[in-house]
């Protein structure tokens, strides 16, 4: 029975993994939330109890065995070493330590020897990262990845609570009170914060090296390009993968209907494939439209879909702290 904590327990991916550590009956002997001061005395339901918030900047984390962060950059930067050093593990869903060489990052599915060798801190990587991982490791395992472009279609809620609210109020015809971007987004497509010099935007450069750092392939040829869509649940991704090897569709199709996490729904002529809708509120990531890129030598192009508040991260970072009670 373990000790945990869920930090950012009020936001929404916070509340996301109390809904899935309630839902895989982790096994619990206590349980403590935190967030901000703001939040603080907030009072969440989990497992039939309501339990008081606290805030995370004042709080000690002694007892606790496993804390789910989820409280931002800023807040993982410092509220994450206090608590390893209270001697409690952390898995943080923010970006601050996914790419610090001390720090694992992981997938379940694709790299879970990495999380032990974690030194107090194992991060959760960016949610269009994970889904793209699932699927490329087995892809990578079996004929070598030569190039991978990536064009994502990511939902609001990638953008927390901030972004959700302005495309309502923008639908319901309401000057939004807050904004993730100065372009309206109901009935737009807009991009991620750019604000590099080589033009890519943040969460483009995060996938990058996110996944080399995942795929232990430094020198992987990937290309990224990152949207959102006005819609409130769910990441599709267009993949396209050149292989270094000659391969087989069937085998393709094989191996992704075998792997972990990875459900096939491919059946275009019948309109079988993924979509955003039919991927929420699950933990899979799902895959589609495989067919061969005439265009190169050993290509081929898929789609890829998954819940980005679940696979994408709440889930993602109970499953290794689950990795880690079972070891």
């Amino acid at each position: 029975m373990i000790n945990i904590g869920v930090v950012g327990a009020t936001g929404l991916v916070g509340r996301k993994m109390l809904e899935v550590l309630e839902e895989r009956n982790f096994p619990i002997r206590n349980i403590r939330l935190f967030a901000t001061a703001k939040s603080a005395g907030q009072k969440i339901k989990f497992n039939n109890e309501l339990i008081e918030v606290e805030d995370a900047a004042n709080s000690s984390f002694k007892g606790l065995d496993i804390a789910l962060f989820s409280a931002g950059k800023e807040a993982s930067k410092i509220i994450a070493q206090k608590a390893v050093a209270d001697g409690c593990i952390v898995i943080d869903n923010g970006s601050y330590w996914r790419m610090d060489q001390n720090v694992p990052l992981v997938v379940p599915e694709v790299n879970p020897e990495d999380a032990f060798k974690h030194k107090g801190i194992i991060a959760n990587p960016n949610c269009s990262t994970i889904q793209l991982a699932v699927v490329l490791k087995p892809l990578n395992d079996l004929y070598g990845l030569k190039r991978t472009i990536v064009s994502t279609y990511q939902s609001i809620s990638g953008a927390g609570q901030k972004g959700l609210n302005q495309l309502f109020s923008e639908l319901n015809g309401e000057v939004p009170a807050d904004r993730i971007s100065n372009h309206q987004l109901a009935f737009n497509t807009v991009f991620h914060n750019i604000s590099d010099d080589s033009l890519y935007s943040e969460e483009e450069i995060k996938m990058i090296n996110e996944t080399r750092k995942i795929l232990n392939y430094p020198d992987l040829k990937i290309s990224v390009t990152c949207v959102r869509l006005p819609i409130t649940g769910g990441h599709s991704e267009s993949v396209n993968i050149e292989f270094e090897k000659e391969f087989n569709l069937d085998e393709i199709f094989d191996t992704l209907k075998n792997a972990k996490g990875v459900v096939l729904l491919d059946e275009p002529q019948k309109e079988i494939y993924p979509t955003p809708i039919f991927a929420q509120n699950k933990d899979d990531v799902f895959v589609g439209r495989i067919r061969r890129d005439a265009s190169v030598e050993n290509g081929i192009n898929l789609w890829v879909v998954s819940d980005n508040l679940r696979k994408g991260a709440a889930t993602n970072a109970v499953q290794i702290a689950e990795l880690l009670i079972r070891k």
